[in-house]
């Protein structure tokens, strides 16, 4: 397991940023994505945010990947973003943000302001965002209650932690994005075994994860490769996924049940199509949405 920030959630928060940015219609505004980026990204951002070239740069990340990572990223940012919303406004008083990385959305969505959000995180990457939190709070954007629970959930127990960090026996949603497909199946099964066991009935759970078939090649989904060859040079290669036709049985045994599942692509058609918007997303990424019997 890394002992340093995440350069995979890095890539996430430079394509939230310039969706951030970009002219015309957007998916979302997120304000702080920016301040999450390194210096080099940083500067690309206030570029392409004073001279109007973010659509451009867009587009040449697509051409360089034209699997569609980015786009994959933004349009399940903001399906993710829809799913928190409306379980906060049904049950849930409480926002899991399992593997938080650099979310923003205890913070951008005034939905989940008023909510207990708990962001767990391997610690190196998490002491990152501490830091970030500080200057958002500072810059006088503050929350509340948010509750920080260092875990390494391939040595930790995710149960135990979250108990000792307070979460509530009443529904809660956990958002768990951007993760799994970097794991391996005995913590994917952990994972969402504690989270079944540790949540109360009607609690939802909101996942990101990958088509077996882009990983062993039996898909046949055009520009995989390259996709994860950008991963594997930055430490962080795929290493997991679940066939969708197999995921609503995998999860009832885990005492959960499968509500929604969308491929990226799904979601561009449903977000960024009726936009005008015609950018590569990948059918093998995929959001899916459990909840907890």
């Amino acid at each position: 397991m890394q002992n340093t920030p995440s350069r995979t959630a890095q890539h996430v928060a430079l394509f939230r940023a310039l969706e951030s940015v970009r002219r015309g219609p957007r998916l979302f505004t997120d304000p702080y994505a920016a301040s999450s980026l390194g210096r080099g990204y940083r500067l690309a951002v206030a570029l392409a945010r004073r001279s109007g070239l973010a659509n451009a740069l867009e587009r040449r990340i697509d051409r360089h990947w034209p699997a569609g990572p980015r786009a994959s990223a933004v349009v399940r940012t903001r399906l993710i973003d829809d799913l928190v919303r409306d379980a906060l406004a049904h049950d849930a008083r409480q926002l899991v943000l399992l593997g938080a990385g650099y979310d923003s959305r205890a913070f951008r969505l005034d939905a989940a302001r008023t909510a207990t959000v708990f962001e767990v995180d391997h610690p190196a990457t998490q002491a990152v965002k501490r830091t970030l939190v500080t200057t958002w709070a500072e810059a006088g954007h503050p929350h509340d209650d948010i509750r920080f629970v260092p875990a390494d959930l391939m040595r930790q127990d995710l149960g135990e932690a979250l108990r000792r960090a307070g979460l509530r026996d009443e529904p809660a949603v956990v958002v768990w994005e951007g993760v799994t497909n970097y794991l391996d199946e005995p913590s994917v099964h952990t994972t969402l075994t504690a989270l079944a066991a540790t949540t109360a009935p009607g609690s939802r759970i909101v996942f990101t994860y990958m088509d077996r078939r882009a990983l062993d090649g039996t898909g046949g989904f055009a520009g995989v490769e390259a996709w994860a060859a950008s991963v594997r040079a930055a430490g962080e290669p795929f290493t997991f996924g679940f066939l969708p036709g197999e995921l609503p049985g995998y999860l009832a045994a885990r005492g959960l049940a499968l509500t929604l599942d969308l491929s990226a692509r799904d979601a561009a058609e449903r977000y960024l199509e009726p936009l005008g918007r015609h950018e590569p997303a990948a059918p093998f990424y995929r959001i899916a949405q459990a909840e907890v019997k």
